[in-house]
């Protein structure tokens, strides 16, 4: 004991950082380094405070803030040991047990914040995102007295966010009542619980190609039928797609209404009202996926404005204000809407109210709009540069210009896009391969750019000496 209470001694402490962070990293370093063997047992508590010369109120936050990190354990009635567990130390990490082909690396490599460069993925940088009024939201929320830290939320959702939803619906033409707007943690978490609730195993379900890649995985999950329908800047050929529904009789035809992903379509008027009337004639449902919705410079009709009982509609906030902290939602007729609360609540699915609040109040005092005008801006002047280049690079666009996140680009002939994004992820360049979004024969000729992310010196440089090589 006299050994350990010498190094407890020794520790000097340094004006401007908290006591307990110091006492914290001293006696991990003490730990570490064998100072305090494995097993030793620390002075009690009031000692300790002597030794220090702190308060016992630190001594006890400093102990709890170790036994946290494992470095010291507690037995009743006996006081503190020193715990140097073998997990703390470096050891082989094993093999990688996940897939190891081109796409399942690519899907990975998108999410992972390791330094690369990313114009293949979905969400804007963490640069574009509105951080000053994230932060005020979230202390004022910690400060509201609304915040009930021991209660789980409502199961359809923080009832002031729903209103405010309900008000920025209407500008779409949407016009429900809040029973009717249920709150979920991401779009995809809505579309899987809507999947449970409309199809059965074997029932066909009418897919855009291209289109986000997890819809293909949830659907097969479903035991889903997919047959894709191709989905150009112009948007679908409705004949064929008649065709379809005839051969096929699908259930479902899940879409982008508006800035499709990735070619930035959205429905004209007269298309909108041609999918509403085969709807109705072929008695299909349709799931409108409204995620990007918000980044549109010219406003188009939404399905769901004709009403809720053959379109079931899901948007969301993860693409436009952060990914890490997700609020989505969906609007549904009365029947599915009860039908989807109940299914929330059997499967656990009730959201986080904190971060519910925290979307709430962005969007009632305007942040929210200022921040979605500014992008908005921003993805047009970027989508004009990130154009330029990549034609200089010989490459050909396929979607329209200057409107929302993505370009959809064919490569110069005699590239494949995989064999691309493989030597991309060597030089730190994260493409988007078309075959990741897309079934089509020439997808292999086609990449996805982020206009955000891809409006970057250095991702142009990187991506011509890909080309070059």
């Amino acid at each position: 004991m006299q050994a350990q209470r010498a190094v407890i001694a020794a520790i000097e402490f340094q004006p401007g950082v908290p006591l307990v962070q110091q006492i914290v990293d001293q006696l991990s370093i003490a730990i570490s380094q064998g100072g305090l063997p494995h097993g030793a047992k620390l002075p009690p508590i009031r000692e300790l405070a002597e030794l220090l010369n702190v308060g016992k109120s630190t001594v006890v936050d400093a102990l709890d803030h170790l036994r946290a990190k494992g470095l010291v354990v507690s037995r009743q009635g006996s006081g503190h040991y020193v715990h140097r567990s073998s997990t703390t130390t470096p050891t082989d990490p094993g093999p990688d047990l996940q897939p190891q082909d081109t796409l399942s690396i690519v899907r990975r490599a998108v999410l992972l914040d390791n330094g690369a460069l990313r114009p293949g993925c979905g969400f804007l940088p963490s640069s574009w995102l509105p951080a000053e009024e994230l932060l005020k939201a979230v202390r004022g929320t910690l400060r509201a007295t609304a915040l009930r830290m021991g209660e789980y939320g409502v199961t359809g959702g923080y009832l002031p966010l729903r209103q405010a939803l309900r008000v920025k619906l209407s500008t779409y033409g949407i016009d429900v009542p809040v029973e009717q707007i249920i709150t979920t943690a991401n779009t995809m978490q809505a579309v899987d619980l809507l999947m449970r609730l409309l199809i059965k195993p074997g029932d066909t379900v009418l897919l855009d190609d291209p289109c986000y890649f997890n819809m293909h995985t949830n659907l097969a999950l479903h035991g889903a039928k997919v047959i894709t329908i191709a989905r150009t800047c112009e948007g679908l050929d409705l004949e064929a797609f008649e065709q379809a529904l005839i051969a096929h009789k699908p259930v479902l035809y899940m879409t982008n209404s508006t800035l499709h992903n990735p070619t930035g379509h959205s429905f004209s008027p007269a298309q909108v009202y041609r999918l509403m009337e085969l709807s109705h004639r072929y008695g299909f449902h349709i799931v409108e996926d409204d995620l990007y919705g918000d980044l549109q410079q010219r406003r188009t009709p939404r399905l769901a404005a004709s009403g809720v009982d053959n379109v079931s509609y899901v948007s969301g906030f993860s693409k436009t204000l952060t990914a890490n902290s997700r609020v989505s939602y969906a609007v549904l007729s009365p029947q599915l809407a009860a039908r989807l609360i109940t299914l929330k609540m059997a499967c656990g699915g009730v959201t986080s109210e904190f971060a519910e609040q925290i979307t709430c109040t962005m969007l009632s005092n305007g942040s929210y709009a200022k921040h979605t005008r500014r992008t908005v801006d921003r993805l047009y002047e970027s989508s004009s540069r990130v154009s330029r280049w990549l034609v200089e690079a010989g490459c050909s666009v396929s979607s329209l210009p200057g409107e929302g996140l993505f370009i959809w680009t064919r490569l110069p002939p005699g590239l494949h896009a995989e064999t691309l994004a493989r030597k991309g992820m060597e030089n730190d360049l994260v493409l988007a391969p078309g075959t990741l979004l897309s079934k089509a024969p020439d997808a292999s000729q086609h990449l996805r750019f982020n206009v955000a992310h891809s409006d970057n010196a250095q991702v142009r440089e990187r991506f011509f000496r890909l080309l070059d090589r």
